[in-house]
């Protein structure tokens, strides 16, 4: 298995490794809640189905929110299509919000984190995370009941074992950039 390390000046390492799992979190500009409004929930939920799928990414878990979003997904051959896809999502989001808001040029993303999860355990864990995100924010009291998030869609689509198993795995220790308020 290839694995692909690149050191940026102003973060940390990147780690692209081929058909591996990643957490992806990445927030607005000074976590402002651009994306309140129900219709731009759905879009930027839309945009990361199509430019995941674009660039081969396979979603294992989603959610969005008002100022940031977690993703976790498996990469494709090319690890590295992780920057570009992420360009893309935030561009395509940041113009089309912008014109439907009259902001043309606001700066919508401040950056974003990835991490590159090599053990089950860790993956498990932060699946039951991303699942369960809305909750932990006090969005919902279940998360399935938040539409921006993959957690009802697993519930109805993963064998009702796994879906018992990842909800086993405690979140508490969980490494995951999420010192985010969003708004509901």
């Amino acid at each position: 298995m290839k694995t692909e390390i690149t050191e940026w000046h102003h973060s940390p390492v990147h780690v692209f490794k081929p058909n591996t799992m990643y957490i992806v979190t990445a927030s607005t500009l000074h976590q402002a809640h651009l994306f309140k409004k129900r219709e731009y929930l759905k879009l930027l939920q839309s945009l990361l189905f199509s430019v995941a799928e674009k660039y081969k990414w396979k979603l294992q878990a989603w959610a969005v929110f008002s100022n940031h979003y977690h993703f976790i997904a498996k990469s494709p051959e090319d690890a590295k299509t992780l920057k570009p896809m992420l360009q893309q999502l935030h561009s395509e989001s940041a113009i089309t919000i912008n014109k439907l808001d009259h902001k043309e040029g606001r700066k919508v993303w401040f950056q974003y984190w990835d991490t590159c999860l090599t053990y089950p355990k860790s993956y498990y864990a932060r699946l039951n995370y991303v699942h369960n995100n809305p909750v932990k924010h006090g969005l919902v009291k279940v998360s399935s009941h938040y539409p921006y998030c993959s957690a009802g869609w697993f519930e109805v689509n993963a064998k009702p074992s796994f879906v018992k198993m990842i909800g086993s795995f405690k979140t508490d220790k969980v490494n995951v950039y999420d010192d985010f308020q969003p708004a509901w």
